[in-house]
């Protein structure tokens, strides 16, 4: 039996104003009943149930079982991929000791992480060295930003077999659902998850919206993005399930109503059904309105009931309120049923100590008994 570590900070103290209805509300749309929760018996009670092998099977309760959350069927990962996607420059220029790979691994070590998330060639760079210390999660795709214009579309940086090799125990790809770059991605990402299944190593994927047509100007002029609606994210994650995805990374919603509003004007998109807003998120018809948590619910509903778990992004650092955001995220993804957080620029654009204190913050979430699940 694995002894999970105790929290660090009083949650409610850091949510401050917004701690009471983060955590007293109660969903009323799917019920926590109907999931297929996260837990210390996940890999028996869930995973052993699909056709992943034996090698997956261990490689990814290894994961479950590193770091200060070991044992309680949470993750909290670093990803520092930004290195290709946002450029070296622009993400470590605030602390430049990232640039050395090393770094990167000691401060998912030091923050206490079930897995360290990176490129093939910043987590090759120190494989001997890391390898067997914390799992490795190698990104074998990327968007690279010094094509001119910049385009969205994601291009693979190195093989399945290269993962392996380095002593990978995850690989993961980005798509970008919707844009018209994605069918292709499907197929070489699908492809090569098998793969990588074949060799035993979990997949994860970041299941992306990415099309100029997302942002909606509306009757009142004003525009309104809708890449992280709970309804498209929703199917992107749907879709990352069904080509075998383990675990799916995603934004937590900003809104919801996306199918809504590009079906307006006499324009017509997709397949959509006004329940999705009404009853599986508590919206009204036309996407409007919705509680955080239920937002968050309907992406898991939409990873077969939780069956592929959740984990929600971190996203960018604002500078002081990193901490109280990345809480917040961290709640909002625990109670509406999700498996974590994968945190990277609120951790690495400050130094190692500040870092390793947000990463245990938001793994005080997943700690703290009284967090539940709505």
């Amino acid at each position: 039996m694995i002894s999970a570590a105790s929290p660090s900070i009083n949650v409610r103290e850091v949510l401050g104003n917004d701690a009471a209805a983060l955590l007293s509300y109660e969903s009323k749309t799917v019920s926590k009943n109907q999931l297929h929760l996260p837990g210390p018996d996940f890999i028996d009670r869930v995973f052993t149930q699909t056709d992943r092998n034996v090698q997956t099977l261990r490689n990814f309760q290894t994961i479950l079982n590193t770091g200060r959350l070991a044992g309680t069927g949470y993750v909290s990962i670093l990803p520092v991929d930004q290195g290709v996607e946002h450029s070296a420059g622009a993400s470590f220029a605030p602390n430049p000791q990232f640039f050395d790979p090393e770094n990167i691994v000691k401060l998912a070590i030091e923050g206490g992480c079930n897995a360290v998330a990176s490129t093939i060639g910043v987590l090759g760079s120190v494989a001997r060295k890391y390898a067997h210390k914390i799992p490795f999660l190698v990104k074998f795709n990327h968007n690279e930003m010094l094509t001119y214009p910049n385009i969205f579309k994601e291009s693979y940086f190195g093989s399945v077999r290269q993962c392996y090799e380095m002593g990978a125990a995850a690989v993961g790809a980005t798509i970008y659902f919707g844009n018209d770059s994605s069918r292709d991605e499907i197929a070489y990402v699908s492809d090569m998850f098998e793969e990588a299944h074949s060799y035993g190593m979990v997949t994860v994927l970041w299941c992306y919206t990415r099309n100029a047509h997302f942002k909606v100007t509306g009757a009142d002029g004003k525009s309104v993005d809708y890449h992280s609606s709970a309804d498209l994210t929703g199917q992107a994650n749907h879709l990352g399930a069904t080509i075998k995805a383990d675990i799916i990374k995603q934004k937590l919603p900003t809104n919801n109503g996306g199918y809504a509003a590009l079906n307006t004007g006499g324009s017509s998109y997709g397949k959509w059904d006004k329940r999705v807003y009404t009853q599986l998120c508590g919206s009204d018809e036309t996407g409007k309105g919705g509680n955080p948590i239920d937002l968050c619910r309907y992406q898991i509903l939409n990873n077969y009931m939780g069956r592929i778990p959740l984990i929600n992004s971190g996203g960018e650092s604002k500078g002081a309120a990193d901490l109280q955001d990345a809480v917040h995220t961290a709640v909002v993804n625990k109670r509406a049923g999700g498996m974590g957080l994968i945190s990277g620029r609120k951790a690495f654009q400050k130094t190692m100590a500040d870092g390793v204190k947000l990463l245990n913050a938001v793994q005080d979430v997943y700690l703290d008994k009284g967090v539940t699940v709505a």
